[in-house]
């Protein structure tokens, strides 16, 4: 019996000189227009938020004809914190105040509503099931000013308008957290363990304190985060709901305070100039940085949370 053929490699061939030079030098433009790019969106967001920084312990002329990256004084710094906080007998830190109420009161009616709304959707099946999940990724897409006249009569026809229901109520519907945590509970938790659950005896109840809440920790506390933010930032809603400047939240305070200055207005008695503006601007920002920096470890995992299934 004859033997098979040897079989013959064909070696590719060996890159020329001139060919790794050639390879070489695209890498390195790449790299390099890589670099040049990340460099100018670090510039981009980065330069606002150093002038921001600095503008505050500079006075207004400084400001103006001094170079815009110069640190100023400690004493400039006291100056401005003292006329930022004089402005209206301290309404900057009630602005605050009222925020925080309105944040962390959207943020504990939103856990109560999200969570269990995301996780019957997602585990548990009743007629409606998906036309309710439809409307609800319709309503998470539409943009929030769209419904401020519809809550604004209905806030108004139950007589709550002025008040802080008027703007915790609305603050609360979040559909953005139903679809995060209807993707969490579908793509993580297994439908096994609320099965065995069920078998040792457990109610629907408690399968989803005791077993899928536990579980739910990641989301949840993204959930909250961007639930926080959310009703930080927001300014329309209660702009249309609150009459009283002691009841703005720091957002439409900051309005305010800005319409009140001497840059719209030259001639304004408040006398609010730059300095104070980028103050207040960072004493704004302030709470929702430290929320973030405590609860980032969190965030991260939420974030990834769903990402892969076994």
């Amino acid at each position: 019996m004859d033997s098979p053929p040897a079989r013959t490699t064909v070696a590719a061939p060996a890159a020329t000189p001139a060919g790794r030079r050639r390879i070489t030098a695209r890498s390195a433009a790449a790299r390099g227009l890589w670099w040049l790019c990340s460099a100018g969106f670090v510039l981009f967001f980065a330069v606002p938020i150093v002038w921001l920084v600095l503008a505050p312990t500079k006075s207004d002329a400084q400001i103006i004809s001094g170079h815009p990256f110069a640190l100023g004084s400690m004493a400039d710094l006291a100056r401005t914190w003292h006329k930022l906080y004089g402005y209206q007998d301290g309404a900057v830190l009630t602005w605050i105040g009222n925020s925080t109420v309105y944040s962390f009161g959207a943020l504990a009616l939103t856990l109560v509503t999200s969570v269990p709304a995301g996780y019957a959707l997602a585990l548990t099946q009743f007629a409606g099931r998906k036309l309710l999940l439809t409307i609800t990724l319709i309503v998470m897409i539409m943009p929030a000013s769209v419904l401020v006249l519809p809550i604004y009569l209905e806030v108004d026809a139950v007589h709550l308008t002025g008040t802080i229901w008027s703007v915790v109520m609305p603050l609360s519907f979040f559909p953005f957290g139903v679809y995060l945590t209807y993707i969490y509970f579908s793509s993580t938790i297994p439908a096994d363990v609320l099965a065995a659950a069920r078998l040792d005896g457990c109610g629907e109840w408690q399968v989803f304190t005791r077993v899928a809440l536990p579980l739910a920790r990641p989301v949840i506390a993204l959930v909250g985060f961007f639930s926080f933010v959310g009703s930080w930032n927001n300014f329309f809603l209660p702009f249309v709901m609150l009459p009283s400047s002691s009841q703005y939240p720091a957002q439409v305070g900051l309005s305010n305070l800005l319409a009140s200055s001497q840059i719209v207005y030259p001639a304004a008695a408040s006398g609010m100039g730059r300095p104070e503006l980028a103050l207040a601007a960072l004493v704004t920002i302030l709470p929702v940085l430290l929320v973030f920096l405590f609860s980032q470890r969190s965030l991260v995992s939420g974030m990834l949370a769903g990402a892969s299934k076994e």
